[in-house]
């Protein structure tokens, strides 16, 4: 049973429904006039749903809120029946801060995504899964981009350098997404297609929506990183071309497997000079790119960093091929200058910014 092109409304289950990028997937669902199921983990959390309430009151399409938790079998069964599509964006973004890297990450993501995917299974009425991945699943570490064909990685890449203590959030992206597609490869027939972005940036549904890369910029431009920066690169890419893309691979009927979502890649320090070329000196930039050798030194000392990390990142440069998105999705990216400035911008407003350089 494959997915047709049509207008006509659905139903559409968006796990995960308070998160970053899943916030603008229900703006753009609900303005097409579908109707929603979203989940959450807390359904007394009133100020963590608060904006996607604001967005079904003014927009023509349906919302319906239901409890599930990702390791909890079976709670994602109300939730789907009567759903044409699912986009299963659910899933652990946690960088540091953590004591077991399994527990925290890889359990959540990979039971998460059987616990999903199972209920897929029992509903006769889901035609389409739409899994949030990464490019995470496509590499571990930026050296991994030597000798890849054109100095490029495309969907046909998959992460295999990344394990439970090295680089735990690669491997917990990599494994989630390979259990869905061997869950594909046994289920009823059901379609799946998999969304892969690069670093996700832009605007915020909410300021309580928070994420890895949010935190990301966030110590860019408040005195975190003022010494400098390592000369790392990364794959950046608007959140609303994100959202998107997830609208078009459950709609099109010709979209099927892995797409990389990349606009551009840029070092730290190009994007520190784009919000400074844009807001002027008051904020705490970074000063200057360390040399590999420093970084090497001190990276362990005063960050979540190790040294095999830096050895195998930073001074590698990565780029995408994003072509399958633009060609089969329609993808059309934002300049990354905008997702920047609209990103930052928003964080002022917010008054999630409050370190100013003196």
């Amino acid at each position: 049973m494959s997915i047709q092109d049509t207008n006509a409304r659905q139903t559409v289950l968006v796990t995960g429904a308070t998160g970053y990028i899943a916030g603008w997937i229900i703006q753009y669902l609900l303005e097409a006039g579908h109707t929603v199921h979203g989940t959450v983990r807390d359904l007394s959390r009133t100020d963590n749903v608060a904006h996607l309430h604001r967005l079904s009151a003014s927009l023509p399409g349906q919302l319906k809120l239901f409890k599930a938790d990702l390791l909890d079998h079976g709670s994602f069964d109300e939730a789907m029946q009567g759903c044409d599509v699912v986009m299963h964006t659910a899933s652990p973004f946690i960088l540091d801060g953590y004591t077991d890297a399994r527990e925290a990450l890889v359990r959540p993501a990979v039971e998460g995504t059987r616990n999903v995917l199972d209920a897929v299974q029992r509903c006769a009425s889901v035609r389409r899964v739409v899994l949030t991945s990464s490019t995470a699943a496509v590499f571990g570490d930026n050296c991994d981009i030597k000798g890849k064909p054109g100095g490029m990685f495309t969907e046909a890449h998959w992460n295999e350098t990344s394990t439970v203590d090295h680089n735990p959030y690669q491997y917990s992206k990599t494994a989630a997404e390979r259990e869905a597609w061997a869950m594909h490869k046994a289920g009823r027939g059901w379609d799946l297609v998999t969304i892969n972005p690069s670093m996700v940036l832009g605007p915020s549904m909410t300021c309580s929506s928070r994420s890895g890369s949010i935190d990301t910029l966030l110590q860019l431009v408040d005195g975190r990183l003022r010494s400098g920066v390592p000369d790392l690169g990364f794959g950046v890419v608007d959140v609303r071309d994100v959202a998107q893309a997830h609208l078009r691979a459950a709609f099109k009927a010709s979209a099927t497997g892995r797409h990389i979502l990349s606009a551009e890649t840029l070092t730290m320090m190009e994007i520190a000079r784009i919000l400074k070329g844009q807001f002027g000196s008051r904020y705490a930039y970074p000063l200057m790119t360390l040399p590999k050798a420093m970084t090497w030194l001190v990276g362990p000392m005063v960050g979540p960093i190790t040294r095999k990390f830096v050895s195998r990142n930073v001074g590698h440069h990565v780029k995408f091929d994003n072509r399958k998105s633009r060609e089969e999705l329609g993808v059309t990216y934002r300049p990354v200058q905008q997702t920047l400035c609209e990103h930052f911008q928003q964080m002022l407003d917010d008054g999630l910014l409050k370190t100013k350089a003196a």
